[in-house]
């Protein structure tokens, strides 16, 4: 057992500080500065012809960004007249004692007209560990998980390894938004090929079954970069590599994707690179699908990305890739863990 933990978190080690990427595909859409920032999103559709952005496509959808607290201001601080005519909406969150599902907890929970659901395992833990700002061992992770205000968020009992379907739907029913971001957790090397499937492809899947019968109209899924990494010849890039011996998350993840994609519901794919805990330090980029195979982002920005594509209609049905603007280029990608 102890040797597992060891090999498990020799190749976390690998992942996190050991790889040099190449640069970010020219097809990426870069920060640069601007005066308003009303606009999320510019369409991140390919190229039908050659796969790839255009410089005039580039020109006309670069996301424009000066710092992430001054563009990523998804909710007024107070509700006004407008926000008061606004028909009240419901958010679930599934995965949300996970990092990134409590930074989405805390961004909804201060939305005007919005009622947030946590799916959680275990409810009781749930209300504990949201409450606490502390320092977990999740598997072979260690992570500074901080505090949340969860007045005014209800929990929910939701495991989508164990739950079928109905009893997911039933979770599910009265809401109108689903954000997916669960995953699995890097444990025993003997078990993350069983963990991974159950989790990120069986399981997002029943989420995905879930929120068709339940009438959720809008369902936003964390995902990563490179999860289809073998269609455009990243299979043997040190990211697709090295992230994908964690149980072939990637694989596991490409194939919730597709299910969503033709599951006839309104969503948006969000791909992060790696995942930081800090606060960001860089411009948000967002890229078009299958154009990342590099480059790290805080979970703060993920975060704000999913509470903003539930609501924004240039978001509908688009696969999103983003990173952090860095000095120098990206070079680090480890997108596992939500």
């Amino acid at each position: 057992m102890k040797s597992a933990a060891a090999l498990t978190i020799l190749l976390l080690s690998l992942a996190k500080e050991a790889l040099a990427f190449s640069s970010i595909s020219s097809s990426s859409l870069r920060a640069s500065p601007i005066a308003s920032s009303s606009a999320l999103f510019a369409t991140t559709s390919n190229d039908e012809e050659n796969g790839t952005l255009s410089r005039r496509d580039i020109l006309t959808q670069t996301i424009t960004f000066t710092t992430a607290a001054a563009t990523l201001g998804l909710a007024p601080l107070t509700a006004t007249a407008d926000d008061a005519a606004k028909p009240q909406a419901t958010v679930v969150v599934a995965g949300a004692t996970g990092q990134t599902g409590r930074r989405v907890l805390e961004r909804l929970a201060s939305q005007p007209n919005t009622s947030v659901i946590a799916a959680v395992r275990n409810t009781e833990k749930a209300s504990k560990s949201l409450s606490e700002s502390s320092t977990v061992v999740r598997g072979a992770m260690i992570q500074k998980v901080p505090s949340l205000d969860a007045a005014g968020i209800e929990l929910k009992k939701l495991d989508v390894a164990s739950d079928s379907v109905e009893a997911i739907t039933g979770v599910l029913t009265g809401a109108d938004s689903l954000v997916i971001a669960v995953g699995f957790v890097p444990g025993n090397p003997l078990k993350m090929n069983a963990a991974a499937h159950e989790v990120d492809n069986v399981g997002t899947c029943k989420l995905i079954d879930a929120a068709k019968a339940a009438g959720v109209k809008k369902v936003v899924l964390v995902s990563s970069i490179l999860t289809n990494g073998r269609a455009w010849g990243q299979e043997k890039s040190p990211g697709f590599q090295i992230t994908n011996a964690f149980g072939n998350v990637l694989d596991e993840k490409l194939v919730a994707e597709k299910y969503l994609k033709s599951s006839g519901l309104d969503y948006t794919i969000v791909r992060p690179g790696g995942l930081k805990a800090k606060p960001p330090s860089g411009g948000l980029v967002i890229s078009g699908e299958d154009t990342l195979n590099s480059g790290e982002i805080s979970r703060d920005l993920v975060a704000d990305v999913c509470v903003a594509s539930l609501t924004d209609g240039k978001a509908s049905n688009k696969v999103l890739e983003i990173i952090e603007d860095e000095e120098g280029g990206p070079k680090v990608f480890n997108g596992l863990n939500m």
